[in-house]
């Protein structure tokens, strides 16, 4: 694999990783905020719009593209071990599989699809709401960071293989 292609899926990924890292941190520090400020019925219509309306091409193909570029990544830091950066590669490529990704299958997107049956005027939904604001809102916090630090990572083993 020529050292140009690795180049160029590392400085991807690292900027897919920063994208994403800034859409979650939007909802960490002020969406969920004030979805929490609105009354329980209209905070849960609005997320269950938005968790609707996240399902389109401007988000899914760079938060899915990132993914399969940090597999690529992965494999390729293990096969190129012995290169300046492929720790970081390796490390940033994780980081963003299992602390991103993978969060926001196992942690996020249940809580999403549980909001998705709740009848927002009910008394069960307020309930329920409270709950999910924190439980969501702190797995969000995991992904960002991940995402944050993956793309770190991953712009430094860029500065290293061209150092």
């Amino acid at each position: 694999m020529s050292d140009k292609l690795l180049f160029g899926v590392t400085l991807v990924s690292a900027l897919g990783c920063g994208l994403i890292a800034g859409v979650f941190f939007a909802f960490s520090s002020f969406v969920m905020n004030a979805l929490g400020r609105l009354p329980p019925a209209q905070g849960i219509a609005a997320m269950q719009s938005i968790n609707v309306a996240v399902i389109n091409p401007w988000f899914m193909a760079p938060f899915l593209g990132t993914a399969a570029a940090c597999i690529f990544l992965t494999v390729s830091s293990l096969l190129n071990w012995h290169k300046a950066g492929s720790t970081y590669v390796l490390a940033g490529s994780l980081l963003y599989l299992i602390g991103t990704f993978l969060v926001t299958i196992i942690c996020n997107v249940p809580r999403n699809n549980a909001l998705a049956i709740i009848d927002p005027a009910s008394a069960d939904g307020a309930r329920q709401w409270a709950g999910y604001l924190i439980s969501w809102t702190a797995w969000n916090h995991v992904r960002t960071m991940a995402a944050i630090a993956a793309a770190a990572s991953l712009t430094i083993a860029l500065i290293l293989t061209r150092g």
